[in-house]
Parts: structure tokens; sequence; C-alpha cells
């Protein structure tokens, strides 16, 4: 459960905000402009502080909620850009399309793979398979894993296929995100960005139905993750 003690607003007036900025297209100006109108006064500088300090912890309640996923992963990145520079978003999806895990990395090389497939396989258990692209870093991260796993004396391995035409499945998925990334004209933080998108995802997740209440509406099962 996500404390809101010392909010100068309501837990529901905070995550209608942060809900309604995450998933559609708006600026912090425009929704501070809405919830003006619904006799809400605050500033814009406030709701982005909203969402920088918890959409991270709306991320770790929604991997522990989310529904059970397959051992089949899907894993890309895509880039995204802060501060004028660009940056890397990993982002892994099973073979059904949803949302096993992301990370926004300053590089995209074999440490960094080797991060998010930690990550991932911590939050998900191991798969049995990942399907990446011709990406040598990637390849190289999955076999520092299997390394770990075999020091371990863990007798598991995962397959590694390199398939352009199977990872098109995550390659698509990138769109919701890139498409309400485009409307924030970039970031001007790396840590800003990644608590933002790690808030987007999170509103991805429930789009996709990976909840256990997925007949609630978007923003009643994002105050069920919040608890």
């Amino acid at each position: 459960m996500i404390s809101f003690k010392g909010a100068q607003f309501p837990k529901d007036v905070i995550l209608h905000a942060m809900y309604f900025y995450l998933r559609y297209g708006v600026s912090y100006r425009d929704l501070e402009e809405i919830l003006a109108e619904r006799g809400v006064v605050v500033d814009h500088a406030t709701l982005n502080r909203w969402v920088i300090k918890y959409s991270p912890l709306l991320a770790i309640q929604a991997h522990a909620a989310k529904r059970r996923t397959n051992h089949s992963w899907r894993m890309d990145e895509t880039y995204v850009r802060v501060k004028g520079s660009w940056k890397y978003l990993y982002r892994a999806v099973d073979k059904y399309g949803n949302t096993l895990d992301f990370m926004l990395s300053e590089r995209r090389n074999t440490a960094a793979a080797k991060k998010f497939f930690a990550n991932a396989l911590a939050s998900n258990g191991i798969p049995k398979k990942i399907v990446i692209d011709k990406s040598g870093a990637n390849k190289a991260g999955i076999r520092e894993v299997n390394r770990i796993f075999r020091r371990l004396g863990c007798p598991v391995s995962v397959q590694a296929v390199q398939s352009k035409y199977l990872n098109n499945l995550v390659e698509q998925d990138h769109r919701f995100i890139k498409r309400r990334i485009r409307n924030m004209g970039g970031f001007g933080s790396f840590s800003g960005a990644s608590d933002t998108l790690a808030g987007i995802e999170v509103a991805n997740m429930i789009r996709k139905l990976q909840f256990a209440n997925p007949k609630l509406s978007g923003f009643r099962q994002f105050v069920e993750i919040a608890g």
C-alpha cells in the first residue's frame, strides 16, 4: 500500500490526476485547467511532483499484483529522448503481449541487458525462452544470466531465440508508450523520465487487462493497485 501521508490533497484526487496524465495525451498545464474546471486548484508543478514521486511506487505494486505471465518472452529496446539525447527503454512482454518488465538505461550494452534480465527474472520467474532481435548485447546478456545460474548450481538454462519476425509483438507494443511520450515533448532529466515511464507502463498494463479486476474502470484498477 502506498502512503499518501502528508499530502495536501486527498488520495483519490492525486490518483485521478496521475491516471489522467499517464493514460491520455494531456500536458501538465492542460491537466491543471481540467482540474480547475472541476473545482480542484492545483499547480502544474505539483502535478509533476505527484507523478515523479508516486509512479515508481505504483510500478512496484503493479508487478506484485499483475496476473501470471507466460514463460515465452519477447524482449526489445526502444529510444527515448532525455535532455536532447537518446536513452534506451528496455521492455519485455510475453507471447500474449502482457507486459513483463521495463527499464530505462543510459546505455545499450551487455551490462544494461544483463541488469534488465536480472530485474525481469526477479519479478516474473525464469522463462523457457527469450526472443530477441539481432542485438549481440542482448544475446550476451542472456549468456551472462545462464552463467549465473550455473554458478549457483541452478539446473535451468534460458534459450535465446534471435528472430525479428517473432519479436514484432514487443515492437508493436512500444507504440502505446511512444505515442504517450511524443505528446510530452521529451524529458528534462533521466530520473524524471524513468519515474514517469514507470507510471505510463502501469497505465498500459491496465489497458491490457493484466490485473485481477478487469471489469472495473481503468481508474478504479489504478486505485486498487495503489492499495
